[in-house]
This record gives structure tokens, C-alpha cells and sequence, in this order.
């Protein structure tokens, strides 16, 4: 595969993987958690965002929209996708760039300029690339091919990943990456299912064989009130993460947050959003001191 749909591609980046980094988001997700920060990367389409704020009215989208698919309204431009194909057009023009496409396809070589141009940082930080979403293994093809280049020269590479995938894809992902970042989410299959859609047998299984190949791993938790921050449930954590082949001592704790609420309303599907409450601080110290006592330590971020 010579292109992957990308979203995103942030510079100087320090919360993915050690040092200063790049990292790359890849459009799609095989998870659709429901308090996810990123709802613009679950679709593997490519998508319009709008946002009101920034509007000024200057018309110029609704004039050169080809299929007459934008029109103004009191509460501002209202795309109708019946007619919208998603040319972009209407961004292109747009002073303000109240439009914004989600969303390109980028060949591998025009992807190894933007990380070669950054190289310096990861030399002097002990940074390197991160490959994010969205879910990277489902551009598996791809996303080989790009650690297979970051591999030839010398560069950290890091796969932000939910795990869930064929283990084939997951096996062959580890000999060329230097670090994994996975998300447990909960540990309850059934619960898993009704927030995330899918239940987690395929994740937890396949993170067993991939510790058993000495792979680096830091686990990161999204701590969300009511769902996964139970007594019960950080215990379960703690147990499968002990369980495992390997030193694996260290999770991240991110807690929740509702930025993404913003993000459903500009996608013009705010009626997707679900909003979960966020921990308290005396909540988070009780869940790190719990994983201390298991002998893993926990970290708020990372």
C-alpha cells in the first residue's frame, strides 16, 4: 500500500513515546469507545468539520460548492451530505478555514520527507516517530512499510495501538517497532463491549503472545468514572499486567475529559457524544496506590 488516510501529523510531540517526537495519526478505528478525545479519527473515511466560531459568512464555500450542497442558515452553514462528495472545495476557499477536511492520502515518500525534516529534534531528545490514530493496524500494509523506513535510518519508532487485530499483524508490527503504547480499557469483556463495541478476548490474547516476544510495553488507562475505576477492576488490571512474560511496571493514567464534545458538534454529530464524569483526585492517588501495591507504577499522563 503507497498511501494510508491520515489525519494528522503533530510535531514536537512529548507524550507519545520518550524525547521529542513526530507523530502520526491514521484515520479509522475498529473500536468506537465512547468517550474517545479523537471521535474525528474513528470513521476510515475521509470527513468535513465546520466550525460556527470561526465562520464569518463570506460565502465564498456556498459559491464554488459544485453540487450546491452548502447553505446559509441563522445558526450558519448547513452542509447537506445527501448532495456533499467530499471534494474539499469549500475548505480550500474558506478565509477563515471555518471548514476543515479530515483525512488525506499520503505516499509513504512524501511521509518519510515530513519525518526526515524533523529528525534533528529526535537526535537530540532521544525522540523518534509515533504511529497513532484511529487504530495504525488497520493500516498494517502501510504502516509496515513506514516502520520498515524509520528502521533504515536509525529512528524510535512507537505504535499507539488498541491491539485489536489479527496476532499475525500484531507479530510481524513488533520486529519492526521499538515501543508499544496499549490502551487497557476494562477488563470485563462484556463491558468492554458496551462502550468500546467490540469485547476484548482478541486484545487481551494477543497482548500475551506479543510480551512473550520481549517486546517494550507501557499500558495506558483511560480512567473513566463509573466505568473502569473501580476497586474490581484496577485489581484485574494490576493481575493480567503481573501475569505477563516480561518486566511490564509501568502504567499511565489518563484521565477523562470532555474535549471531544466540542469535536462531535463541529463533525455535525453531536448527538454521538456521551459525556462520562471525571475522577476525583482523591479517586486517581486511590487507584495509583493500588497499582503500588501490586508493585506497578502508575503515572498520571505519558
Amino acid at each position: 500500500m503507497n498511501t494510508g488516510l491520515i489525519f494528522d501529523i503533530k510535531k514536537f510531540a512529548i507524550n507519545d513515546g520518550p524525547g521529542i517526537r513526530l507523530t502520526v495519526f491514521f484515520k479509522g478505528c475498529n473500536l468506537q469507545c465512547k468517550w474517545c478525545h479523537n471521535p474525528e479519527s474513528m470513521s476510515p473515511k475521509v470527513q468535513k468539520m465546520y466550525n460556527t466560531k470561526k465562520c464569518i459568512g463570506a460565502l465564498s464555500c456556498i459559491e464554488i460548492c459544485p453540487n450546491e450542497a452548502l447553505k446559509m442558515t441563522s445558526e450558519g452553514i448547513v452542509t447537506n451530505y445527501n448532495e456533499c462528495n467530499l471534494c474539499g472545495k469549500c475548505a480550500e476557499v474558506c478565509p477563515t478555514k471555518a471548514f476543515e477536511m479530515l483525512g488525506s492520502a499520503i505516499p509513504i515518500s512524501e511521509l518519510m520527507k515530513k519525518i526526515d525534516n524533523e529528525a534533528i529534534f529526535f537526535d537530540k531528545s532521544g525522540g523518534g516517530v509515533t504511529f497513532s490514530g484511529g487504530e495504525p493496524l488497520m493500516h498494517s500494509n502501510y504502516l509496515l512499510t513506514a516502520l520498515k523506513e524509520c528502521g533504515k535510518r536509525m529512528y524510535h519508532r512507537v505504535v499507539d495501538t488498541t491491539a485489536f487485530s489479527k496476532l499475525e499483524t500484531v507479530l510481524e508490527i513488533a520486529k519492526h517497532t521499538e515501543l508499544f503504547l496499549i490502551d487497557l480499557k476494562v477488563m470485563n469483556s462484556e463491558k468492554h463491549k458496551e462502550y468500546t463495541g467490540v469485547g476484548n478476548e482478541k486484545i487481551l490474547s494477543n497482548i500475551v503472545e506479543l510480551a512473550k516476544t520481549k517486546s517494550e510495553i507501557i499500558f495506558r488507562i483511560p480512567l473513566i468514572k463509573g466505568v473502569n475505576t473501580s476497586k474490581e477492576n484496577i485489581m484485574q488490571t494490576a493481575l493480567f499486567i503481573n501475569s505477563l512474560n516480561g518486566n511490564r511496571k509501568v502504567v499511565n493514567l489518563l484521565p477523562y475529559h470532555n474535549i471531544s464534545e466540542n469535536k462531535h458538534l463541529k463533525l455535525g454529530n453531536s448527538n454521538s457524544f456521551t459525556k462520562f464524569e471525571v475522577p476525583s483526585k482523591i479517586e486517581i492517588e486511590e487507584i495509583i496506590l493500588m497499582f503500588k501495591k501490586q508493585g506497578i507504577t502508575a503515572t498520571i499522563g505519558g
